[in-house]
């Protein structure tokens, strides 16, 4: 049958990774159909072969994974869907299990809970190349029909706990004394944590936060950010270390963390702090961050004498960089941290896990830790950034001649994704989003207070 719909023949245009839309709006059923037939049309064209379909805790989440099987199976493709809400890092952990040609994750990962979507995998578990996004976006058909088709329903919990082990000292988390709190802020990492530590046999405490499934998130955007975890910041506050909160994003591919005291350890502090770990136990090669990533790994790599690659924003750059291998972690400013010798993507649910190691195995706790990176590489950190709704897209050429903001002199721009502008004392990103109509305005600096000063001067131009 086909959908008579009013976006029947809507063009379809990926963002940062895959597509995403309001749901009922953008993205509806007419919508999962005709991206169905375009994926599925890609793979049928490259041989066929198995696909991997998995979804997280949206609204109608799990109907549109069933309907995304059904017509992938209905057009000759071999099919499973995963059991249940499940994080990102196990739908592609899975495709790489399974030797599968490709995998689909309904989600909108950290967006707002109006909003669905799907993310594209190719065979590495890894998100699509750019050139394989435009491949797929020329196959979308103008009408959308709706197929039928056998799959198969598969359970690998397991064996993503037995991937994840492969990864990790037990013995070192074993010595782990304090608590360890899980905000899965409603999503599909809920449960994850504490099932591995008991696949394990690790009698680690693991206290749930906001654990229960839900499509509107507890009242927040899935986002691990300072605004939405204001139940985590207050839970922690009369905590004391080593105990701390990690907190998983809507399908647990990114982590928050938030120390004792209610203090929000941000995702720079966290891949920086993690680099550094992981030198020291003798992981070798490339560090690989995002265009809006701390300058602190940069001069971590001078100190230590490892190599810093820098990307655009979106992971299935890093992705890039790790097949081409000598890379040995690789990071974003929004939380998403990989491990090529894993996955070629993120994980949220083994971050969480290498930083309760990292603390376990030091005797040092999170804000110890980075207390070193900041001494090896003689800065002192501090970042925010800033959201900006957009009801037309922004114009970015005049921002590509830097201006003095906040008493500094800019030394350069930088227009690698975006118009970054650099400070002897700071950088101001000015980048529009790739999943949201809002700008984001990026700052870092060496204090709390001109971070805040270039953040209001720099808001005050965009919105002219």
């Amino acid at each position: 049958m086909c959908y008579a719909s009013m976006e029947m023949s809507a063009p379809i245009r990926f963002g940062t990774e895959g597509f995403r839309g309001v749901i009922a709006r953008e993205f509806t059923f007419a919508t999962l159909h005709r991206l169905a037939e375009a994926y599925g049309r890609h793979l049928l064209e490259r041989g066929g072969g198995l696909v991997v379909v998995g979804h997280d805790t949206r609204f109608l989440a799990d109907a549109f994974a069933r309907a995304l099987s059904g017509h992938l199976a209905g057009m000759g493709l071999k099919v499973v869907l995963l059991k249940g809400p499940v994080p990102t890092p196990l739908l592609s952990f899975a495709v790489r299990h399974l030797k599968a040609a490709g995998g689909a994750m309904l989600t909108a990962s950290h967006n707002p809970p109006q909003y669905l979507g799907v993310k594209f995998k190719d065979a590495t578990g890894g998100p699509i190349a750019q050139e394989e996004a435009k491949a797929i976006e020329a196959l979308v058909p103008e009408e959308a029909r709706a197929l039928e088709g056998a799959y198969e329903t598969l359970d690998l919990r397991e064996a993503y706990f037995e991937a994840l082990k492969a990864h990790l000292d037990l013995k070192a988390l074993s010595g782990f004394s304090g608590v360890l709190y899980h905000d899965s802020m409603g999503g599909a990492g809920a449960g994850f944590l504490k099932g591995f530590l008991r696949h394990v046999g690790l009698e680690i405490p693991v206290r749930p936060i906001r654990e229960e499934p839900h499509p509107l998130f507890h009242g927040v955007n899935p986002e691990p950010i300072p605004k939405n975890l204001g139940v985590t910041l207050a839970v922690l506050g009369p905590e004391t270390p080593p105990s701390f909160a990690v907190a998983t994003d809507g399908d647990a591919d990114r982590v928050g963390v938030v120390l004792p005291g209610g203090v929000f350890f941000n995702p720079h502090q966290v891949l920086t702090t993690l680099a550094l770990y992981r030198f020291r136990k003798g992981h070798r090669g490339r560090a690989v961050k995002n265009f809006a990533v701390t300058w602190l790994l940069d001069r971590l790599g001078e100190r230590l004498g490892f190599g810093v690659t820098t990307t655009p924003v979106g992971f299935k750059w890093i992705k890039e960089e790790f097949l081409k291998g000598d890379c040995f972690i690789g990071g974003e400013e929004s939380g998403g941290v990989g491990y090529p010798e894993h996955l070629p993507e993120r994980d949220g649910i083994l971050t969480s896990l290498l930083l309760l190691e990292s603390v376990a195995a030091t005797g040092k706790d999170l804000a110890e830790q980075f207390k070193e990176v900041e001494a090896l590489t003689g800065l002192t950190h501090a970042y925010d950034r800033l959201d900006l709704p957009l009801k037309a897209p922004l114009d970015l050429t005049p921002f590509r001649e830097p201006r003095p903001l906040a008493g500094l002199t800019p030394k350069g721009v930088d227009t690698l994704d975006g118009v970054k502008w650099l400070y002897e004392e700071a950088w101001v990103l000015f980048r529009a989003s790739g999943t949201e109509p809002v700008v984001r305005i990026y700052v870092e600096a060496q204090s709390p207070e001109l971070v805040r000063a270039l953040l209001e001067e720099a808001r005050k131009l965009v919105e002219g």
